[in-house]
């Protein structure tokens, strides 16, 4: 059997619920719509860990952040840890990235052969959290409510500039893949475009905010009295400044229109790879998987951004679609280290090929249709606005969270979605939660991960600052260019050239 390739296009905190594909009334999203009605979308598909940095190392690893150490968005990801790009390149897999994955320590490269762009985010230690010291911001920490007062319109940005470049190079890569093809490299690729939006700031270009309207624009559908928050929530809102820093209906209403149409902005992204795959002629033989690393609570509960395990910040969308793929919808909860195994299960591979034990299970089986047993989610929060370990377990219907300095925290998603009543303490669920009490305590030792999370804070601080203090080599990325191979230089024949540029190739 033909090995499909694999396209994975990846977004920075989206919430599937601001998604057409989801439902949402307003977000015009029409490429994922597409991608969702020909294939399959997963409707409880969770982050391993709701930050940036931790998401995407269980992501590329198929291992929980406990297991790895990749606690906060300045861990290191370890150059010993095997990732989806490493057994893709064993199955025969050409592998390209392109974009974020907030890789932190000198190796920036993690199993992909090509990487085309540098990430928009630091790779040292300098936004390492103090678990010692956890009501102090880390320094130039941006999430705070200035951020959402300054929405807006604006025609460039940083995250506009990155993400643009991100798609070009994507597509190059694309069609110099096609091209090696019709030249007889019959190798499959697997390439990951990861953007930065709709990630904060909330400020898009004209042409997608006026996709929108401010009164089709809702507000959050439930927001407790501080008083009512719970005490991890409440350590949120202090931490990013919504616990005394009041915001207006308008200015809520303009950082939700902002999101919704850097969404769209996102969305137009897949258009142009997926329209990219059928010019090149691999759209009949390639898997695509469109995902995001986090949420975006975006007001609702008074939260913003992300840092915890409430449905708007912990849940990714997670869409296939491709040969082999059913047109439907999986209700089990699975989550982002079932990539790992599922791109294994794609290639051709199969467990025996795995080097250090991992977490999750393929997702085939449900992308085919077919039934699967497990339904569960893992996740873990071990980085700012918090001194002790978040663990949550989806299971079924419900949601149980734990923190050994808060109460528990227990959902039935079934009957509340919004997570307006923690049932921990009813009668009707205290088997339940007794239950998800005692697995916490018999999976995770509480005491000594955290003890373990305070010692490598201390070091990475340690070796941030002896960096900072003389000279060092960055680990920034920077992407291999030759100016003097690229396009027509005298040393090329300019017909050779163009014909090697062109693509389709002129036939003999």
């Amino acid at each position: 059997m033909t090995q499909p390739n694999i396209l994975v296009i990846m977004a920075d905190q989206l919430a599937p619920h601001f998604t057409g594909a989801y439902g949402h009334k307003v977000a015009k999203t029409p490429h994922l719509d597409a991608l969702a009605a020909r294939g399959m979308r997963f409707d409880a598909a969770y982050c391993n860990s709701p930050l940036c940095a931790p998401s995407r190392f269980a992501f590329m690893s198929g291992q929980h952040i406990s297991r790895i150490a990749a606690y906060d968005n300045a861990s290191e990801f370890r150059a010993s840890v095997p990732t989806f790009a490493h057994y893709l390149k064993s199955l025969g897999y050409r592998t390209c990235l392109s974009g974020k994955m907030h890789f932190v320590g000198p190796d920036q490269m993690h199993g992909f052969e090509d990487r085309v762009t540098t990430d928009i985010y630091p790779a040292d230690f300098a936004w390492t959290p103090d678990w010692e010291a956890p009501d102090e911001r880390i320094d130039k920490w941006y999430h705070n409510m200035q951020t959402v007062k300054e929405s807006g319109v604006a025609h460039a940005t940083f995250q506009i500039d990155y993400d643009d470049e991100v798609g070009f190079a994507a597509k190059r890569w694309l069609f110099d893949a096609a091209r090696d093809k019709a030249r007889g490299n019959d190798a499959p690729f697997a390439m990951v475009a990861s953007f930065i939006h709709p990630h904060d700031p909330y400020v898009a270009r004209p042409e997608w905010w006026n996709l929108y309207a401010d009164d089709e624009i809702e507000l959050p559908a439930f927001t407790p009295a501080l008083e009512d928050q719970d005490p991890f929530s409440r350590r949120l809102m202090d931490g990013i400044e919504a616990s005394y820093v009041p915001l207006s209906e308008a200015e809520i209403r303009r950082a939700r229109r902002a999101y919704l149409a850097n969404v769209s902005y996102f969305d137009s992204k897949i258009g142009e790879l997926v329209q990219t795959l059928e010019e090149t002629g691999a759209f009949d033989n390639t898997i695509v998987i469109v995902t995001a690393d986090h949420g975006d609570m975006l007001g609702e509960r008074g939260l913003w951004y992300k840092m915890n395990f409430f449905e708007h910040s912990a849940r990714v969308p997670l869409v296939m679609a491709g040969p082999g793929v059913s047109a439907g919808t999986a209700q089990n909860a699975v989550s982002l280290v079932d990539l790992l195994p599922t791109f294994i299960d794609i290639g051709g591979g199969d467990e025996t090929m795995i080097g250090e034990p991992i977490d999750g299970r393929s997702l085939m089986p449900l992308a085919r249709g077919e039934e699967d047993p497990v339904d569960e989610a893992i996740g873990e929060y071990c980085a700012e606005m918090t001194g002790y370990p978040v663990i949550m377990i989806r299971r079924g219907p419900l949601k149980y969270i734990h923190c050994d300095s808060d109460p528990p925290q227990l959902y039935d998603l079934s009957a509340d979605p919004l997570e307006t009543k923690n049932v921990a303490a009813e009668p009707e669920y205290s088997g339940a939660a007794a239950g998800f009490a005692a697995e916490v305590a018999a999976r995770w030792d509480g005491n000594s991960l955290r003890h373990k999370i305070i010692a490598t804070q201390k070091s990475r601080r340690a070796l941030h600052a002896a960096m900072e203090a003389g000279a060092s080599e960055p680990w920034d990325y920077n992407p291999p260019s030759d100016a003097s191979r690229q396009y027509v230089r005298n040393t090329m024949d300019w017909t050779v050239a163009a014909s090697r540029y062109r693509y389709p190739p002129i036939k003999d």
